[in-house]
Formats: C-alpha cells, structure tokens, sequence
C-alpha cells in the first residue's frame, strides 16, 4: 500500500530534516563567529537573545490602541500606542516582582511626565527649551538612586522630550496623559497578568550562550593542527574565543544579579551552572595555551578538548529539558574511562579532573551543597561604602546633567534651523548619551546606521503602501513585535525596526511630508549631538590603551602569583575574572572611538603585541593551577573518576 504523498510530505524526509538541521547549525556558528569580531569593537550580536514570544505580546499590545486610534479617528490615542510599545521595552528581565513594580512606576510616573512636559511646553514659544532639560535632568538623576531602574530613567526621559515636543493647553495635556496611561495600564496587564513569561527565560538564553561560545572554543581546540598554533603570534583577533566566553559569563553574572535574594530552585540550579561553567572555562584556557606551547601530547589534548565538549553539551541538554524532567541517575560518562586511563602528563589529568568536577557539580545536589560548604563566595568581603542609592544618585545628576544639556542644545539648533520633528533628535540625545565615551561612541554609529536604513526602508514601504490604507497598520503591528524580539539582540536592527514603526504610525495618524527623511537627519542631529556632550561633559574616557594594557598585564600577574602562592579557590577565580576583565578592556581599549585614541598615542605595533602576553599570562597561571591538581591527583583515583 502507498502512502498518500501530500504537499508537506518532504518535511518528514530525515534527510532533508537533518540537512536543514546542519544548515541552521552552520549559520548559527557563522553568526557568532561574526560577534566575536564585533565584540571586539564593543558591538554586541546576541542572537541567543532573541525573544519570539514578547515579539508576539508586543503586537499584541500596540495593536489594540492603534486599532481603537484608526476606528475613532482620534489622533491623541496614538500616545496610547507609544506607551503600550514603551511599556514593552521597559520590561527588562529579572523577577516577576521587581518588573511589576518598575512597569507600574513608569505608568504612573510616565503619565505625570506626559501631563507636565505638554502642559509647561505650551506657556511659551521658548518653554520647551527650558522644560524638556528640566524634566530629564528629574527623570535621570531620581531613577539613578533606584536599583535596576536605568533603562526607567532613560524611557521616562524619552517620555520628557516627546510630550515637550507637543505642546497643548491644560485641558488637551490631560487628555494625551490619560492616553498614555490607559495604554501603559493595557501593555502592564498584558505583561503581568494575562501573558506573563516565563522570569528564566532570559537567563536560560544567557546560559546557552556561553555554554555555545565554549562549544565552539572546544570545537577549534579539537580542530587545531599539530605543530604552530594560531595564537602563537599576535593578530588582530588574538584571544577571540576567551573574550567571547568571559563576556558571555558575564552576561549570566549581571543577569542573575536581580535573583540574588532568590531561594528558588531554578535560581539555584543557575548558579550552579555558573561555577561549572567557570571551571570548564579554566581548564579550556589550560588546554588552549598547551595547544599554543606544545604542551603535552596531541593526542592526549583531543582526548581531554572531546571531554571538555562532551561536558558542555550535557549542561545545554540540561538546560533545554524542563526541569520536571530529570536526567538518568547515572547518566553516560563524559569519557571513555579506557581512554581517559591512558592519559599520562599531569596537566592533562588535571584538566580532566576539573571536568569531571564540573560535570558532576551540574548533576548532582549534594556535589554542589558541599562544593558551596567548602569554597564559599567567590566575592570578596564589601569594605565600608556610602549606600548604593546616594551613589547611584550622584552618578543619575552627571548622567542627567549632561543628558539635559544636549537636549537643551537640539531644542534650539531645531528652533534655530525649523526642524519638522524636533523630538526625534531629542530622543536620539537620551538614548545614545549612555555611560562612557566608549558607550556612547558605538551607540552613535549604530543609531545613525540604523536610522537610515530604516529611514529609507519605510520610504520604500509608504510608497509602495500608497492608496492602501489597511497595510500599514499591520506593518506597524508587525514591526512593533519584530523591535521588541530583537532588543537585545543587536542595537542597530532594533533601531531599524523601531524607525520604521515611529514613521509608519507617525504617518497613519499625523500624515505629512518627508517623514522618513526628517527622521532620519533628526537622529543624525541627535546622535552627534550625544556624542559630543559625552566627549565635552564629565568626559568618561578612562585610562588610555597604553595604561590599559598595563593594567592587563598586572591583573595577570597577581593572578599568576596567586596560583603560585596557593591561595584559596575563591580568592584564584576572583582574580581570573578580574584577569579576564581587565584582558577585554585592554583589547578593546585599542578601538576606542573608532582606533582615534591609539593613533593620538602613536602605539606602535610592539606595544599592541604585549597583549599576546596578557593572554600569555593566563593561559599560564590556568595551566600551573592544573598542573598542581594533576600532579597531587593519584593516578588510580584518575581512572575512577
């Protein structure tokens, strides 16, 4: 009997299935490889942090405003729309209980703002110049000394700059803040009630993420010819694979930050999985540098590489199962023992060992009670400080100081000059004036790349849109979901998606000409404008590259004299990752601003070298560490592990 062949019966070949398996594999490694290099430069390409669900949620959320603003034909509901999409993008990950409170707060304190910034924009024709700096110098420096509440601060300001951007009498003010907050209310129950997610998600993202980055470390160390290995020589992406996982861990670090004070299982099994993760990242810097020195023999490093990746692909196994699925009590052994018996040199057996650690604190409770009993905090004891809140709010006033200043600038260079849409580069000032020069350096390229790509985008889009008004609604639904998926993911396309949105209901609801090109200079304006109140205001230029490799090099050291000196596991791992830190600042450090700050300084190409020995320096400290623990481990202990 023949099976009745259908249109998708090609779906269920297993060949084609497992090519397509392949080809989704191999486009996800070139992705990372591509974040590597962007790393380096200080632009972050998360793709593990793409979130299909709130994209879907988003849509949801602005669709139903926009829906009633089209019907009704009431152009003040679009504020509605903008604080559901607002509303969207202040919901940062972290406990269900901390986002509650912050979405509430920028509700409520995003209605005041919306009232205030319209109402005191309209008593003169100079008063937006005056108010608008005012309200996001409140709005920064007050969030400032709030845990967890920068991104509120910024949004709140975005609120500031934009209500001050339409200014209207009291009566017509109070109506575009109850619309502001009628969609803000819908967005937050939304979030919190009707289709709330999951709290781990993103720190289930982020712990792939990392565990992916030292699967492809592993894959190259498993790869790598015998004889002369790439790292042997300084290049221009010298320790690409130990800046990607250090950064990734780190990524965990912050993002596990917000769940410190949880007693959850799942926040338990995370920390876990951390200190695993910091142990398999030990032994592959370890196994790295004897690939590098020609330490050991080959065949006994693709032994302990093949172990190293066999442990990292259980962790994501446990990862992607639900954790009311149990693993087997006696899962597989992340080895051959017959093979891992025939291992011979002592730093080999050392790495191994620290594997087999890893491997067992990841599935097993007891292993990682008694591992936490007898290591304790890897974080040094705090010394007396003034109340985290009195310093966040010192650093909100700069932040907010310099913020006002440049949106004080924009509101008179779009006096001066008669911008059509003065909001947008006031929006661009608060949004790329983050931090750092570094910071806001990036953000500057990405904004202004992003701007005209989705200028010109939506341009195409309204033209070929022409005379059919039922489709740019749906775009903008769309494309409010595709920003809130892509967030976190890279700055750049979100801003695409997010300059094609603002146009698409700017020109549904506030038709008018040369939209998409007015916002695309305004950015322009208001990207440059950021960065040059971040370069003139409190410049935060940090030490220079010459002083940064410096740094590097000491960080090593003490890390490497730690190791020799024998010192407490927590003290060692605390000064790898400050090691390790102070390695990507160095390297980093040389693209500053687009590589101006190491031209300035005219560093030759031997002083950019040393930071092979950096990199030296670690991979050194790493292998004594296991070397020590080989040579102590007895070999029949070795075999039954």
């Amino acid at each position: 009997m023949k099976t009745a062949r259908t249109p998708f019966t090609f779906l269920h070949r297993p060949s084609l299935l497992h090519r397509h398996g392949r080809l989704a594999s191999r486009m996800a490694a070139f992705t990372r490889r591509a974040a590597r290099r962007l790393e380096l430069r200080s632009f972050p390409l998360l793709q593990e942090q793409f979130s299909a669900e709130e994209g879907w949620r988003a849509c949801l959320a602005i669709a139903l405003p926009l829906a009633a603003a089209m019907i009704s034909g009431q152009h003040w509901l679009a504020w509605a729309v903008f604080a559901a999409f607002w509303t969207c993008l202040c919901d940062a990950p972290g406990p269900h209980t901390q986002r509650r409170r912050l979405l509430a707060g920028f509700a409520v304190a995003g209605t005041a703002v919306a009232f205030i910034g319209s109402w005191s924009a309209s008593w003169s024709s100079h008063a937006a110049l005056l108010a608008a700096p005012v309200m996001v110098l409140l709005s920064v420096t007050l969030t400032g000394a709030i845990q967890s509440a920068a991104l509120l601060g910024t949004l709140l300001a975005v609120v500031a700059v934009v209500a001050a951007g339409f200014p209207h009498a009291p009566a017509l003010a109070a109506l575009q803040a109850a619309s502001f907050l009628i969609g803000a209310l819908w967005a937050w129950l939304l979030i919190n009630l009707f289709w709330r997610i999951d709290e781990h998600t993103a720190l289930r993202q982020a712990a792939q993420a990392a565990l992916l980055r030292m699967l492809d470390m592993s894959r190259d160390l498993l790869a790598a010819r015998d004889g002369q290995h790439r790292e042997q020589q300084w290049h221009s992406e010298h320790g690409e694979h130990r800046r990607a996982v250090r950064l990734a861990l780190e990524r965990l670090r912050t993002m596990l930050q917000p769940h410190e004070r949880s007693a959850s299982d799942s926040a338990q099994s995370y920390r876990r999985l951390l200190e695993a993760c910091e142990m398999i990242f030990s032994a592959l810097i370890a196994l790295e540098h004897a690939a590098i020195q020609q330490l050991g023999s080959p065949a006994e490093r693709r032994i302990v590489a093949r172990a190293a990746r066999i442990v990292v692909l259980r962790a994501y196994q446990r990862l992607t199962l639900s954790p009311q699925i149990p693993l087997p009590s006696n899962p597989s052994r992340p080895i051959d023992i017959r093979r891992a018996s025939q291992l011979a040199d002592p730093l080999m057996t050392g790495c191994l060992s620290a594997l087999m650690q890893a491997h067992t604190l990841l599935l097993s409770d007891p292993a990682w009670a008694q591992y936490q009993a007898e290591h304790g905090s890897d974080e040094p004891s705090p010394a007396a400080a003034p109340p985290a809140w009195r310093t966040g709010l010192g650093r909100g006033l700069q932040q907010g100081a310099r913020q006002a200043a440049g949106v004080a600038a924009v509101f008179y260079a779009a006096q001066v000059f008669q911008l059509g849409y003065p909001y947008w580069a006031t929006m661009a000032v608060v949004v790329v004036l983050q931090g750092a020069a570094r910071q806001t350096w990036t953000r500057c390229l990405e904004r202004i790349l992003g701007s005209l790509l989705g200028g010109a985008l939506a341009l195409s889009l309204l033209h070929v849109a022409s005379g059919m008004s039922w489709v740019l609604p749906m775009v903008a639904v769309m494309l409010a979901g595709l920003a809130i998926a892509l967030r976190l993911v890279n700055y750049t396309v979100f801003v695409v998606f997010l300059t094609m949105l603002f146009i698409c209901v700017t020109e549904m609801l506030q038709p008018g000409v040369g939209i998409a090109s007015a916002r695309a200079l305004d950015n322009l304006i208001g990207s440059a404008v950021a960065l040059l109140a971040a370069l003139a205001l409190w410049p935060e230029l940090g030490a220079s590259p010459r002083e940064r490799i410096a740094l590097g090099l000491k960080a090593n050291r003490d890390y490497l004299e730690a190791v020799v000196a024998h010192q407490p596991p927590s003290t060692l791992r605390r000064l790898q990752r400050q090691a390790g830190l102070a390695s990507i600042d160095a390297e980093t450090a040389l693209h500053d601003l687009g590589g101006l700050r190491r031209h300035s300084e005219r560093l030759s190409h031997s002083e950019m070298a040393r930071l092979r020995e950096v990199r030296e320096l670690a991979g050194q400290a790493s292998v004594a560490w296991h070397l020590d623990q080989g040579t102590r481990q007895d070999p029949a202990t070795a075999r039954e592990s």
